[in-house]
């Protein structure tokens, strides 16, 4: 069992801390005053918490620091992990750039550059009132789709780009981006706005978010689309989510099937199990076959498009996000409509022509022959290739640097450093679980029914985790076994509070395709403290924890309805109660 040094000091943050507009997620959860009596129970077991509850993380994934960067106890297990992880952590907190080590890469276009952008100190992303890619905070990607069958756009890439190096213009001009917030008038499911207990009010907002044909630089351009924000989550403790069996999740939605309709791309009604898309595609590893054929249960993102941490949002990220390129994913992340409008726009050709003939150049993979109809075909060459048959089609060029940069721009070593860090962040402690206010809530939590699907505990298995290509390769390359190459976190009793499972909300200019994972809840109490504002709901529409309840009964339809409701009819000091409670796990 791993000790910490401070731990009971913990609850000495409290509640009034969460007022402050930002402080350093550096800050460890003790010495921050006197010694009270409280601290005496910290950790120790009450007429509502367990002992487990002082650890959502476990005892191998909590941290003592009030901070979402911190590492787990787990690295302990293996010598130099921590290092790795400081390493790690650099790849996330730091600027990329075109050309300069060890962050190198940047362009041809990119959504962020850099992965904290979008991770106000690795929390949630905060609510905008307009798209700039480069303000710090601003944690949103626009999700472009066709409203009839929910699919991405062909056009730009489906984390859409609204950067790009000169001399191209940006698959999206942001500029022309606007983001409106609605306040919504009255209630779809005819709750009132005010509670009926004595005059409290609240008032909920939401986005509508337009992009004008105008601001795309693709040829074609898009036709019958719409625009939705989905914003960033925290990402401590996804490693920990990553160890659950893939099995006691799929048992999850097999107990919920029989009361809520459940996504039917994800879950075979009939057959009462998953389908085959709702696995990664890939085989498990190298040695075992947990899964038949195929990957490990789709679980991250909001879709539940990423089975597993080492091909899930952070991994995805550091090269879709950025578009650098690694040994597995050798190609760029654009698309072939960009790729026709940047080879026909002439300025592009006549600055490539002036500025690309230097093999010194970032340009002279562009330039070929240097007359104008070579550099427009090798610009929608490079540019397409990706699209065109992927890495296969595109791995005949590697070897050529000038035609293309043949090597990789992150190497196998520097990804494993960064999954070290992604699997190795701890979950903070929970605060003030000896508190009254805060034990009535859990209770009151479970009574009305959030507990339904904000599921309070899982157990991790073994936590065989998947290995990825790059993974693998490094770990040959140093003669490891990759499959302890990362941290684990096997057998630990967490408390996340969701249930893995997508459900409905029905809110209005609702997140696309409707169906939303249930996010954890886990640490985000912390939030305002750390990052400095509270924002919730996929698209940061909810300002309060009491916007975030009530959205959830916005419409009848909500699979959180009677939930909701029944929180509406409580009284005032109930509902502080509850708010509390969520504002301490």
């Amino acid at each position: 069992m791993f000790k910490f040094k401070n731990l009971s000091k913990v609850i000495l943050i409290g509640l009034a801390a969460i007022s402050l507009a930002a402080c350093s997620d550096d800050d460890t959860l003790s010495g921050m005053g006197e010694l009270t009596p409280d601290e005496e129970v910290f950790g120790k077991a009450n007429d509502v918490f367990t002992a487990e509850e002082w650890y959502p993380g476990g005892q191998l994934g909590t941290t003592e620091k009030a901070s979402y960067s911190a590492p787990a106890p787990a690295l302990d297990a293996v010598e130099g992990m921590e290092q790795d992880f400081n390493v790690g952590e650099g790849f996330f907190s730091k600027l990329y750039t075109f050309e300069q080590d060890p962050r190198k890469g940047l362009g041809p276009a990119w959504v962020r550059n850099s992965c904290i952008a979008c991770h106000p100190s690795y929390g949630h992303g905060k609510r905008q009132t307009e798209y700039r890619a480069n303000t710090i905070g601003n944690g949103y990607l626009l999700v472009i789709y066709h409203p009839d069958n929910n699919a991405y756009i062909s056009e730009v890439t489906g984390m859409p780009q609204t950067q790009a190096m000169t001399p191209f213009k940006a698959p999206i001009d942001e500029s022309q981006i606007k983001i409106e917030w609605k306040e919504v008038k009255e209630m779809e499911s005819g709750l009132a706005m005010t509670f009926p207990d004595g005059g409290d009010s609240y008032s909920l907002i939401y986005p509508e978010v337009t992009i004008p044909v105008t601001a795309f630089n693709t040829n074609p351009l898009p036709t019958n689309y719409e625009v939705r924000l989905e914003s960033t989550i925290g990402i401590y403790g996804t490693g920990l989510l990553d160890a659950l069996n893939d099995e006691d999740i799929e048992a999850q939605w097999a107990a919920e099937a029989p009361y809520v309709e459940l996504n039917p791309s994800m879950w075979d009604k009939e057959a009462g199990k998953f389908k085959a898309s709702a696995y990664y595609s890939a085989p498990y590893n190298d040695t075992g076959t947990f899964h038949g054929d195929h990957g490990p249960l789709k679980r991250f993102t909001y879709a539940m498009t990423r089975g597993t941490l080492q091909d899930g949002a952070g991994a995805n990220a550091i090269w879709n996000i950025t578009n650098v390129t690694r040994s597995d994913r050798h190609w760029l992340y654009t698309t072939t409509a960009w790729a026709q409008a940047q080879s026909e726009d002439a300025e592009v050709i006549s600055y490539i022509k002036e500025h690309g003939a230097s093999t010194a150049s970032i340009l002279h993979p562009y330039y070929a022959d240097g007359t104008d109809e070579g550099i427009k075909a090798r610009v929608y060459e490079v540019l397409s290739t990706p699209n065109v048959g992927f890495k296969d089609t595109f791995e005949q060029y590697l070897l050529n640097d000038d035609y293309y940069q043949g090597k990789e721009e992150m190497n196998d070593k520097q990804y494993y450093q960064f999954m070290v860090w992604h699997r190795g962040l701890a979950v903070p402690a929970a605060r003030n679980l000896n508190d009254e206010d805060v034990k009535r809530g859990k209770t009151l939590f479970s009574e009305i029914g959030c507990a339904q699907c904000h599921r309070p505990s899982w157990k991790t298995g073994a936590d065989n985790y998947w290995v990825d290509a790059s993974i693998k390769a490094y770990a040959a390359s140093i003669g490891k076994n990759a499959s302890d190459m990362l941290p684990k976190y096997p057998n630990q009793t967490i408390w996340p509070y969701t249930d893995m499972v997508q459900h409905r909300l029905f809110m209005k200019n609702d997140i696309r395709t409707g169906w939303c994972r249930t996010t954890p809840l886990w640490g985000r109490g912390l939030s305002r403290q750390l990052t400095g504002a509270d924002d919730r709901l996929h698209d940061c529409r909810a300002r309060t924890i009491i916007e975030a309840i009530m959205w959830h009964g916005y419409s009848k339809q909500s699979d959180a309805y009677r939930a909701t409701e029944k929180f509406y009819k409580l009284p005032k000091a109930d509902r502080e109660a509850i708010v509390r409670f969520i504002e301490s796990i």
